[in-house]
């Protein structure tokens, strides 16, 4: 061998080397040598695996736990043609980066969404605060919100004599991992469920495996075909927000049961404590003049009952309308839950649903909003069910 093929193969070696250290995903990538720059400069790995592309996760000389719930943002209407070497810039600036996952196509692209974990809460919020509506291009408005690991399924076609206990046994025998049920009493008949419930699962993987295999025609429950899709999950409210409600969310009350009994019973610790009461249907809102004796109320009454029905008593859960509209705007912009446009028979009369976002209706922004819907007409008003599907048809 000559001296210049000695040469010649040493620089062949020495590029396949090189070649090697490229990540899956990343090599044969359009932008490789920025996404290459971008590893160097910031020390982050990055790979491709399951249809996503994650940089991170942990970072470098990370040693603490993972990042709490709360600490991940989604991130919608991202331009195709538009990758880390762009995104991880503009989402380090508002605070330390864990990991993001970058939604890929087999084409190379990616998929229009992306999810950004961030080590502290506080910057999560911070990259929604900031970043929503940020121009990554000219024209190009990014859409960040706040993105929660659902854990919950929403499971329809339940037998409607079955009691919680029941439901909980049946569901843990064929999926793993259930922590709880969540079943609600029919409006008209409390001694009946309403035909669904939602099962809350110790983590997204087991009820993404647990959705997996309760899926249509693969398993039956109590002999009876299931529905079966993701629960929309509750938007996070900040604890400093919950920690001036004074307003009480309650929950079971007998169609019967009126506002002015509503008021007698919860104003009873404190004469004129109660400003005013909204029913609807069953569950009610309470609102109180201090929060002092909002709390003293839900203490005394959660559990007990009220002509006949037991009480289900929480605090009101307010969402801020700016921050419902971000969550909505930047789901349609990916390929997350697709937003909805609210029932206007529910909403046009009922503003606190919306304000507040307590259950049930919550059900009706996601995937199961039409199970829902049907359930509740078919309940109360019969006759109208076919005019109101038709309106969303």
């Amino acid at each position: 061998m000559t001296a210049e093929d000695s040469t010649a193969a040493m620089s062949s070696d020495s590029a396949a080397g090189s070649s090697a250290k490229v990540p899956e995903g990343v090599a044969g990538a359009p932008n490789e040598a920025a996404l290459l720059a971008l590893m160097e400069r910031t020390g982050y790995s990055m790979v491709q695996e399951n249809g996503q592309r994650k940089y991170g996760g942990p970072p470098p000389g990370w040693e603490g736990p993972h990042p709490q719930r709360g600490c991940e943002v989604f991130v919608g209407k991202i331009p195709r043609d538009v990758y880390e070497d762009e995104l991880v810039p503009v989402f380090e600036a508002v605070g330390r980066i864990y990991e993001l996952r970058l939604m890929m196509d087999f084409d190379g692209k990616n998929r229009g969404y992306a999810f950004v974990m961030y080590c502290h809460k506080h910057e999560a919020k911070r990259a929604v605060r900031e970043l929503n509506n940020y121009e990554i291009r000219p024209g190009r408005l990014l859409g960040v919100c706040c993105s929660v690991d659902n854990c919950r399924l929403f499971i329809g076609g339940i037998p409607k004599m079955k009691k919680r206990e029941e439901i909980l046994e049946e569901i843990a025998k064929v999926t793993e991992g259930v922590l709880d049920v969540i079943v609600y009493a029919s409006a008209a008949d409390k001694m009946k469920n309403r035909g669904f419930a939602f099962v809350e699962y110790e983590s997204h993987r087991a009820a993404a495996m647990a959705r997996r295999k309760l899926m249509p025609g693969r398993i039956q429950l109590w002999g009876h075909q299931i529905a079966v899709d993701w629960a929309e999950p509750e938007i996070d409210v900040d604890e400093d927000v919950m920690e001036t409600v004074k307003i009480l969310y309650v929950r079971n009350l007998m169609i019967e049961t009126t506002e002015d009994t509503i008021k007698k019973s919860f104003g009873q610790f404190n004469p004129g404590c109660v400003e005013r009461v909204k029913k609807i249907r069953d569950y009610a809102f309470v609102h109180f003049t201090s929060r002092e004796d909002a709390v003293h109320a839900m203490n005394n009454l959660n559990g007990t009952e009220l002509e006949g029905s037991c009480l289900e008593v929480t605090l009101a859960k307010p969402v801020d309308k700016e921050q419902y509209s971000r969550y909505q705007k930047a789901a349609r912009g990916g390929g997350a839950a697709e937003a909805v446009q609210q029932p206007s028979y529910v909403y046009s009369c009922d503003p606190y649903t919306l304000a507040y976002y307590g259950y049930p209706y919550n059900a009706l922004i996601g995937p199961n909003r039409d199970y829902f819907v049907k359930d509740t007409i078919l309940e109360t008003h019969p006759a109208s069910l076919p005019l109101v599907l038709s309106r969303h048809a």
